[in-house]
């Protein structure tokens, strides 16, 4: 079975299940208020994230390009060394998920463009927390199921890296999920 239609089985039998999932009393998530996609696109390393299905063949060296589109949605490259050595690419593409003025909270997708149609196919992509140098990014999604720590350099200071820690803590995020994936030195 193809890599493509395997996502596309688990996202249609999924996705319904955890579109209303409750939050578990912690408030709703916020994000920040807005990102200047000119900043934000580029190269991102991922430093940490919750261990998820669509990941679990990636060993380290994970990264995310971000492209502008000429229709104004963002091309997503996803890379990842796997544990023979290959790199595994995912691309995708990400768009607005609401007309409320804010770009902070987009909606994703890595199913083939075809079935773009189908809400299922697309999932939450919110920006909680972005440095003012937009030197590291934190995303998430409403449910706090999924947990990104990205950098613009394959690792972050230790005292940044706590500093993420506790806020997300303060904000209901479980950091004992947390899962570090090394960066090959190149």
């Amino acid at each position: 079975m193809s890599r493509q239609a395997l996502v596309l089985i688990v996202v249609l039998l999924l996705g319904p299940a955890h579109a209303n999932a409750p939050t578990q009393s912690l408030g709703e998530l916020t994000t920040v208020e807005k990102v200047d996609l000119n900043r934000y696109i580029g190269k991102w390393h991922e430093i940490a994230l919750f261990p998820n299905r669509f990941q679990a063949q990636c060993v380290g060296d994970t990264t995310a390009n971000y492209a502008l589109k000429p229709n104004g949605r963002i091309e997503v490259t996803n890379r990842c060394r796997t544990s023979d050595g290959k790199t595994d690419v995912a691309v995708g593409e990400a768009k607005l998920a609401v007309e409320d003025g804010s770009n902070a909270k987009l909606k994703v997708r890595f199913a083939p463009a075809y079935l773009a149609w189908l809400p299922q196919v697309w999932g939450n992509y919110w920006v909680i927390e972005l440095d003012p140098d937009y030197q590291f990014v934190v995303v998430s999604e409403p449910n706090r199921e999924f947990l990104w720590i990205l950098s613009r350099t394959p690792a972050l200071g230790d005292a940044t890296l706590s500093g993420i820690k506790t806020r997300l803590t303060a904000r209901g995020f479980d950091i004992a999920k947390l899962q570090f994936k090394p960066h090959s030195a190149k």
